[in-house]
């Protein structure tokens, strides 16, 4: 077995373990960090899998790329949340400068009694004639009468008060990343 492949052993059982020292001490080239094992899984997809905040710090700091992708195109972070690690996802997401994904959007909705955003002040007259019981509060601000953005539109005059009254009064937020992994890991 060469040098190399040794070096590169030794730093995949480091971050699979949580040997956050033994990384530092093996002080890892950008190669070997980038490396892949025979899973396709490089250093830090292994550390943001078994979730160690100190393992994936250390090869951060050594230099791994955040955003660099496995076989399966999730990146480090993707692997964190997965396995429920929101620790280790909020670093790797921080490393990232806030970019975590590929480029996209998912829509997000949360449906209302349609009397509860009526009670916003500035609701409008017209839109007070409708009979559905429930409507749905995008998270671009919109009220459909369907769950699908933009369709069936009952209001749109989105402003600064409306937004404060539906985070404030109905409780309204489109849920981060990390507000979906289980509570056991929050610490």
């Amino acid at each position: 077995m060469t040098a190399g492949k040794r070096r590169r052993g030794a730093l995949a059982a480091a971050s699979k373990t949580g040997d956050s020292e033994k990384i530092r001490e093996l002080a890892p080239t950008g190669e070997e960090l980038s490396a892949r094992d025979e899973d396709g899984w490089s250093a830090l997809d292994w550390a943001a899998g078994h979730g160690d905040p100190a393992t994936v710090a250390a090869l951060l700091a050594a230099g791994a790329d955040p955003l660099a992708k496995a076989e399966d195109e999730r990146t480090p972070y993707d692997i964190a949340l997965a396995a429920g690690h929101r620790e280790a996802a909020l670093l790797l997401r921080e490393s990232a400068g806030g970019e975590t994904r590929s480029p996209g959007w998912t829509p997000y909705c949360r449906a209302y009694p349609l009397s509860a955003v009526r009670a916003y002040p500035g609701w409008p007259e017209d839109a007070g004639e409708r009979t559905e019981e429930f409507v749905y509060l995008h998270d671009d601000f919109t009220v459909t009468a369907a769950i699908w953005p933009g369709e069936d539109v009952v209001f749109a005059a989105v402003t600064p008060e409306w937004e404060r009254f539906c985070r404030d009064e109905l409780g309204f937020a489109a849920p981060d990343d990390l507000d979906l992994v289980p509570e056991a890991d929050r610490g």
